[in-house]
């Protein structure tokens, strides 16, 4: 049976990459889904990420007869755009959300976006307020919102209430020069995931990350450049990079009730990039 059949997901950011491959994963973990994105400029990659969604959904319930909820649209109950920086239009969101889906079960919060510098040094404030207005205060306002939501609803089995997962990096541990507000956005949405877990975990509130190394997503300067992808591959590890849709099953796996006794914590799928795989040598003598 779908793990997430019954639950209204909203994913941040689903428009493309790492949120669309984990809003059509959940469809097809037999989940309603809410795919959130945020100008209006991306309503066609929105309309993209839902049409994967709903043939994921219908390709499950084909697989599982029974098993997921009958839903309109094929397990995506709407589209609902939302600049998640600004505290209005995400309250707004979860309104519109509440109402065409019957509230949220579980949050991805994966909106993110990064601005490299010449040198940290030179960033500007504008730049550096930009990317934790999205990466960090989004975060924080849509966990909010979730969380208020969750408290409202009677616990239950096990006493769960709802569930967060949100989108991190292996940049929440490893430091990332030319890239420092990003970095300092997700050594946060760490400290978020962590205060947020151990805050509700009495009241049925689970809170996790998942932390992607390198993945092959449209955000990625070198999404498009074979060489540098190359480049990119040779410092991993496991030398490859990963798919959006590696990221979207542990993800799913972090939202969905086989992570019931799991808070707090950040899975790293980095292909071992937080393993210091300078030290697969024995440079130091």
């Amino acid at each position: 049976m779908p793990d997430l059949a019954h639950k209204t997901v909203l994913v941040t950011g689903a428009s493309t990459g790492i949120g669309r491959a984990i809003a059509v994963e959940c469809a097809r973990r037999g989940a309603t889904v809410a795919i959130n994105y945020p100008y209006e400029r991306e309503h066609a990659n929105a309309e993209t990420t839902r049409q994967l969604a709903e043939a994921a959904a219908l390709e499950s319930r084909a697989l599982h007869p029974g098993a997921a909820v009958d839903v309109e649209d094929a397990g995506v109950c709407t589209l609902v755009r939302a600049d998640i920086s600004r505290e209005a239009e995400v309250e707004a969101m979860f309104e519109a959300v509440a109402g065409s889906c019957g509230g949220v079960d579980v949050l991805v919060n994966n909106a993110g976006i990064q601005i490299e510098e010449p040198a940290s040094h030179e960033t500007t404030a504008a730049h550096f307020d930009a990317v934790l207005a999205v990466n960090l205060r989004g975060a924080f306002l849509c966990s909010r919102e979730a969380i208020r939501g969750f408290l409202e609803r009677p616990a239950g089995t096990g006493g769960a209430r709802g569930a967060i997962v949100n989108v991190s990096s292996v940049h929440e541990r490893i430091p990332r020069p030319h890239y420092l507000s990003y970095a300092v956005s997700k050594f946060g949405l760490h400290g978020l995931t962590q205060t947020l877990a151990l805050e509700y975990a009495d009241r049925g509130v689970r809170v996790n990350s998942v932390a992607p190394g390198a993945t092959l997503t449209p955000i990625q300067t070198w999404f498009e450049d074979p060489d540098t992808q190359n480049e990119v591959a040779s410092h991993i590890p496991m030398g490859r990079i990963a798919s959006p849709d590696e990221i979207a099953r542990i993800a799913v796996f972090l939202a969905s009730d086989d992570a019931g006794y799991v808070t707090g914590q950040t899975l790293f799928a980095d292909g071992g990039l937080t393993l210091y795989p300078d030290f697969r040598q024995p440079w130091s003598g």
